[in-house]
């Protein structure tokens, strides 16, 4: 009798628990499905040749051993159509053991190397980068980080340059792919990204929320640099930078048109190793700012700092539903649970209909973003394989959070921006 006692006190609480998670997971599902409504209709901007070419950029660029790419990234910078003499290129070659810095100066372009063993990674080599160009006599009125192996749109600098000239301190540029059609990883990468720019990034700047900051292709004014300071250092230097910028009453905004080619990985290891750091420093940001976010949402009535610690915490959430979807495919066999929820049911299977056919209406803004080839159509089709790889990845990450070594990702597709300018002209 106690025994069947106390298994019926074990389901009920088990009960309980999932029904309050799959609550909470629905908001949060209808919270990230209006916001995204934003970004299903562009708005007409004031196009960038309405604003003078005034601010004065210094573009960094980060490079560990990127001999193979770092010629394209230069080239391309070359080629924008914004005045020569209101930006200077600036290559960090950062604990390089190759020819990077040989064959960026011979690209004429100013270097800058730095050897040290333990300080190593983009957070730390940006700040010391930070306190040499703040020593130099000449002054610059904005920041632009790259990474060596993009390519930028000609109209990149034009484009932060109106977002800036509109009174927008910190701007992230659309984050596109140079090698969406090499592999089904690569392609899978690509397909994200253009569906978080549509849907993620897009409504957030409509709706004066903050935009995520991808780690490259992001301005921003070194009058906030002052203020603030750098100091992010973390795995994910990006998260973590913006979500101080947020605690300070700031945004990232988002420039639609200004376009960064970034490499994707081909294999899926080589992703697996980078997603996983990713995971890694996104948890040691959710440990460190989701408490102070949702204490500044609710203090505050702070809808920016709310979207924020809810970005902070999306990972795990996603965990949370996908393991609510396997005890709902075990509900549906054992019928250890009760039948009154909504998602750890017997319609569990529905409820992963519905997830995949979600997952698979994104084409329609794969189209609009003008991505759509044959090749990725066939991609698409195994989006939602790449999609729940993430289950595991943000496990490992979460369970890794307090490793913080940092693991460089090798790039190898020496694309010329020419190239990337043709694919976009066929599609």
């Amino acid at each position: 009798m106690a025994l069947h006692y106390s298994w019926g006190l074990i389901k009920y609480s088990l009960n309980l628990l999932l029904f309050i998670t799959e609550i909470g997971l629905w908001g949060i599902f209808i919270y990230y499905s209006v916001i995204s409504i934003f970004g299903w209709f562009k708005r007409k901007e004031p196009p960038a040749s309405q604003f003078p070419f005034e601010t004065k950029f210094a573009v960094l660029i980060a490079a560990c051993n990127e001999e193979a790419v770092v010629p394209g990234v230069i080239n391309s910078l070359k080629r924008l159509n914004y005045p020569k003499s209101l930006y200077e290129i600036f290559i960090i070659a950062d604990n390089c053991t190759d020819n990077t810095a040989k064959v960026a100066r011979s690209l004429g372009v100013n270097v800058y190397e730095r050897f040290d063993p333990v300080k190593k990674g983009k957070g730390f080599s940006l700040e010391w980068m930070f306190k040499n160009l703040f020593s130099l006599k000449t002054k610059y009125d904005a920041i632009c980080i790259l990474d060596a192996d993009n390519l930028v749109s000609a109209n990149f600098l034009a484009e932060m340059n109106k977002h800036l000239c509109m009174g927008q301190k910190v701007i992230q540029g659309y984050l596109d792919s140079k090698n969406p059609h090499d592999t089904w990883v690569s392609g899978n990468y690509s397909i994200a990204y253009w569906i978080s720019n549509r849907l993620f990034q897009l409504p957030r700047h409509y709706l004066g929320l903050n935009c995520a900051l991808g780690g490259t292709g992001f301005v921003m004014s070194t009058e906030v640099l002052r203020e603030t300071g750098w100091g992010a250092t973390c795995l994910t230097e990006d998260l973590e930078f913006s979500m101080k910028l947020v605690l300070r009453g700031m945004r990232v905004a988002w420039a639609h048109e200004a376009v960064i080619y970034d490499e994707k990985p081909l294999r899926l290891s080589q992703s697996w190793r980078q997603r996983t750091r990713w995971m890694q420093g996104h948890s040691d940001c959710a440990r460190r700012f989701a408490k102070k976010l949702f204490v500044k949402a609710f203090r505050d009535h702070d809808m920016v700092s709310f979207d924020a610690a809810l970005y902070l915490i999306q990972p795990f959430l996603l965990v949370i539903n996908g393991l609510g979807m396997l005890l709902g495919l075990v509900q549906s066999c054992t019928k250890m649970f009760a039948h009154h929820h909504m998602m750890i049911t017997e319609q569990t299977w529905l409820y992963i209909l519905i997830m995949v056919f979600l997952t698979y209406i994104n084409i329609v803004f794969v189209i609009a973003e003008g991505k759509l080839t044959k090749k990725i159509v066939a991609y698409f089709v195994i989006f939602p394989i790449y999609s729940l790889t993430w289950i595991p990845i943000i496990i490992q990450g979460f369970l890794n959070r307090n490793h913080h070594d940092w693991i460089h990702t090798v790039h190898t597709r020496a694309i010329d921006i020419s190239d990337v300018e043709e694919l976009e002209k066929v599609v």
